[in-house]
């Protein structure tokens, strides 16, 4: 036997099975794992948290007017629901549809029936609705803590993930700051 066969033949054996080991490392194929959609139009705008298989996901709304709108504007673009372009690409939302938010004190030269009012205080923001808050799912009020808590971080009334206590007619649920960072 030559040298070269002696030598030859180990490595390629060894090599032989270092492939096999590491095709059979462990590893399982899974299903497509996809994202939510892409973002269209301006990416500036309010920023709305609405449903997408399931998760809590934001929403960019384009806006013409004022790209970092009050917390009132967005709640109540919430309370309305998804539009028809959001439907169609797979985004819900489990807030209430009758639930309405009211001014707990509205400011001063400010009509009955204007914009739902978010009020702040050192712990936090309080949204008041006029519903019954307990029922809400994590994922409603998830919903309502997060589009308030961004829109007013964005209008400079209060740091990112205040929390936020969502008060209504059967009572409170307690402070939370958003939960999707």
């Amino acid at each position: 036997m030559s040298v070269r066969r002696v030598l030859v033949r180990p490595l390629l054996t060894g090599g032989l099975l270092l492939t096999l080991l590491v095709a059979g490392c462990g590893v399982r194929p899974s299903e497509v794992i996809t994202g939510r959609p892409a973002q269209s139009g301006a990416s500036q705008g309010i920023r709305l948290y609405l449903l997408w298989r399931g998760q809590v996901a934001v929403v960019v709304r384009p806006t013409k007017v004022n790209p970092s709108p009050s917390p009132e504007a967005s709640l109540a673009l919430l309370l309305a629901g998804p539009e028809e372009y959001e439907r169609r690409q797979g985004f819900t939302s489990e807030v209430p549809a009758g639930l309405r938010a009211v001014p707990s004190v509205p400011p001063a030269g400010t009509a009955p029936g204007s914009p739902p009012a978010v009020s702040g205080g050192a712990g936090g923001l309080t949204v008041t609705v006029t519903g019954p808050v307990r029922p809400l799912s994590t994922d409603a009020a998830d919903q309502i803590i997060c589009t308030v808590a961004d829109a007013a971080a964005q209008a400079g009334q209060a740091e990112y993930f205040v929390p936020v206590t969502i008060v209504g007619s059967d009572g409170a649920r307690p402070a939370l700051p958003c939960s999707i960072r």
